[in-house]
């Protein structure tokens, strides 16, 4: 039996939920297979039609929804809500990406005799890859979990979606895919559309199954690692894009600390502590100038942390890495306490502050203080000239770079350039904690922050890890798919012969 349990009171409910067996984690695959070429086969719009139904569903079941997830979770209410909202939206915007149409990458060069000889004719478009399985994280039991981006996008690209519940919200799972297969029903969608399975077991079961053709997962390097290995050791090995965090490191230039430590400082404070510091996009990393205005941002920094209260984490596990990573660091000969208040017990946490010169920093053995620790924790580095650029180069790639600088910066331009060899999003004069759905937005970066640098968990490109290309040559038109046809019914943006044609 499934146990829901509040990690702010350690009050444990029973569930009437089982974890699924291997044996059903095969049946509900095959039929997600089966789903997957019922989805493709649909209309663009009704594709469309069907995020919508659901998104509506998600909210029309709200209360019962955000109460379950701050029992699970202890985000809060205003939280929860605004992540409901986001998660809603979510959805809502990939409906909009599918009646775009441009994810499919339609193509069509009518047969010709060209300089290298006669080519037959050749279309092309993209199609879904096939039944999807989705591990959503502890941190966002709404918008990276079963009703999140990776289920969005998969939808959208006509993917069946299996969902592993994450064992620390797995009441909120159940009705968040409840609300999702609700919204399937409404229009018509196959039954297996969206499923969801639960258990350590049933996971890896998931990732094994030869009916699964790519899986999106969200979570700690280590996990990430294991599965990825199982994806890429099948017989048949799939897609495995996982976002795994990182340790993101925010660097302030001289210029920028004479303008503004205070603010900075403080905005840093709240960014590191931002959801108890439990973001893949936390600053971690803080890469302040010595001197006296590197000392005011810190002292603000310092100041700022003072302030905050006792946290409560997403898991006593979470917590108990936290500890383990705080401890770690502390113990570290070349790192210095800013800010160690006593590390509480339980799920109970508070925020903590080292200081590294860069020399130190950079150095082979100091490894453990370039790493991830999940939690309101952060490392001030203190350089002096390019040993900024030494200590950055120590440390891991990452999903996000954050630049402070003031105007007509000298080292504006070679900081972003090097940001941009380096993570996912680069930052200017901003905190990476908050990542936008839209058009533009890339989350993602190169290993050890995702197993694939070249896909995104957010954002309308996320569509593209659930697609492949495939080229129809000289098929006769009966015989083509809806988008390829002369007629194009479905109103598909193309390229015909070389140019685009948005719309017939």
């Amino acid at each position: 039996m499934i146990t829901s349990v509040n990690p702010a009171t350690g009050e444990e409910r029973s569930l009437e939920i089982d974890e699924t067996s291997p044996h059903d984690v095969a049946a509900i695959c095959a039929r997600a297979a089966a789903a997957t070429s019922d989805l493709a086969a649909r209309p663009l719009a009704w594709r469309a039609q069907m995020l919508r139904a659901m998104a509506g569903e998600l909210e029309a079941d709200g209360e019962a929804i955000v109460t379950s997830a701050d029992f699970e979770s202890a985000l809060g209410r205003a939280r929860l809500e605004g992540e409901l909202r986001r998660t809603a939206f979510q959805l809502r915007f990939f409906a909009d990406v599918v009646e775009d149409t441009s994810f499919l990458g339609a193509s069509i060069d009518h047969a010709y005799d060209s300089p290298m000889g006669p080519l037959p004719d050749l279309r092309r478009l993209r199609v879904p890859l096939g039944a999807v399985a989705v591990f959503g994280s502890s941190n966002f039991p709404l918008a990276f979990s079963v009703p999140g981006g990776d289920t969005a996008s998969a939808l959208a690209a006509g993917c069946a979606v299996v969902v592993k519940a994450h064992p620390a919200h797995p009441a909120t799972s159940a009705l968040c895919a409840a609300a999702l297969q609700r919204g399937a029903a409404l229009v018509g969608a196959p039954e297996a559309t969206i499923d969801i399975v639960y258990g350590f077991a049933a996971g890896v079961a998931l990732v094994e199954d030869p009916h699964i053709a790519a899986v999106g997962f969200t979570g700690s390097l280590a996990a990430g690692r294991a599965l990825w290995q199982r994806a890429n050791e099948r017989a048949v090995p799939i897609p495995f894009y996982g976002e795994l965090g990182s340790a993101n490191p925010l660097v302030v230039t001289r210029a920028a600390a004479g303008a503004r430590a205070g603010e900075i400082g403080a905005g840093a404070a709240a960014s590191m502590t931002l959801g108890v510091g439990q973001f893949c996009t936390k600053p971690g990393l803080l890469f302040v100038p010595t001197g006296p205005d590197g000392d005011a941002l810190v002292d603000a920094l310092v100041t700022a942390l003072e302030e905050t209260p006792t946290y409560t984490m997403l898991t006593s596990g979470i917590a108990a890495h936290f500890r383990d990573g705080t401890r770690g660091i502390a113990a570290h000969e070349a790192s210095r306490a800013l800010v160690a208040p006593p590390l509480a017990e339980g799920t109970s946490v508070r925020a903590q502050l080292f200081e590294v010169d860069a020399t130190s920093y950079a150095r082979p053995e100091a490894a453990a203080l370039r790493e991830e620790c999940f939690g309101p924790l952060a490392v001030v580095v203190r350089y002096d000239g390019d040993d900024l650029y030494v200590a950055l180069a120590a440390g891991t790639a990452s999903l996000t770079m954050s630049v402070f600088v003031g105007e007509d910066d000298l080292d504006a331009a070679r900081l972003v350039d090097y940001g941009a060899t380096r993570a996912g999003r680069v930052i200017v004069n901003g905190f990476p904690t908050g990542v936008g759905v839209s058009w533009s937005m890339h989350h993602g970066g190169p290993w050890p922050a995702t197993t694939a640098p070249q896909a995104t968990s957010v954002g309308a490109a996320g569509i593209e890890r659930w697609l492949r290309g495939l080229t129809f040559q000289s098929v006769p038109e009966a015989l083509l798919p809806a988008p390829l046809s002369e007629a194009n019914p479905w109103g598909v943006a193309r390229r015909v012969d070389g140019a685009l044609v948005v719309r017939p």
